[in-house]
């Protein structure tokens, strides 16, 4: 039985470094732990296969722009038969400060869009999810603009220790189970 770990973020180089990539950037961080290359395209998501320890995993980062990568993630739920326990959301998130990492299992959506999309998507919350912290906007700014913009120069240290972590708790969550992960990380 294989994981899916899903990072949420937008395709294109304009969106790379952005707070709301954060998610692309950390299953990039575990595939090269891992030595797992994104090769092929699937179910509307970059794909990459590989293992952990005896466990088949399958990374995806969602080509579908973020309000919509609820139907990336069905198709390959669906196609690859992953039953929802066995899939890790890994997401941004406002309400954590920039550098704090947080494993979540179930729940609603707290506003953030992509997952909104995928619990509509699936019809259920029952998945596990990694959010990575990016902080609250400053109150003259929107939150649309916040979360596409890049992470201020002393933030960068702070956000590359929380992908960082993250990767790892994705290692810890595959191997030893989410309880594991999570008595460790919250």
């Amino acid at each position: 039985m294989s994981w899916l770990i899903i990072g949420l973020g937008n395709p294109g180089k304009g969106y790379r470094l952005t707070r709301h990539n954060v998610g692309f950037r950390v299953v990039d961080c575990f595939a090269r732990e891992q030595g797992i290359q994104f090769k092929k395209r699937s179910g509307g998501a970059q794909i990459g296969e590989g293992r952990v320890g005896r466990q088949k995993v399958v990374l995806a980062k969602p080509l579908t722009y973020m309000n919509k990568s609820g139907v990336a993630v069905r198709k390959l739920v669906e196609g690859l038969g992953i039953p929802l326990d066995r899939l890790v959301v890994v997401h941004d998130d406002l309400d954590l400060a920039c550098g704090r990492m947080k494993i979540k299992d179930r729940g609603g959506h707290g506003g953030h869009k992509g997952v909104q999309s995928i619990i509509e998507q699936l019809g259920s919350a029952a998945f596990l999810r990694v959010k990575v912290g990016i902080g609250k906007p400053p109150s003259h700014e929107e939150g649309a603009d916040y979360v596409l913009s890049p992470f201020a120069a002393e933030e960068r240290p702070l956000v590359k220790e929380s992908v960082e972590q993250a990767a790892e708790a994705i290692e810890i969550v595959i191997r030893s189970g989410k309880d594991q992960a999570m008595n460790t990380y919250n």
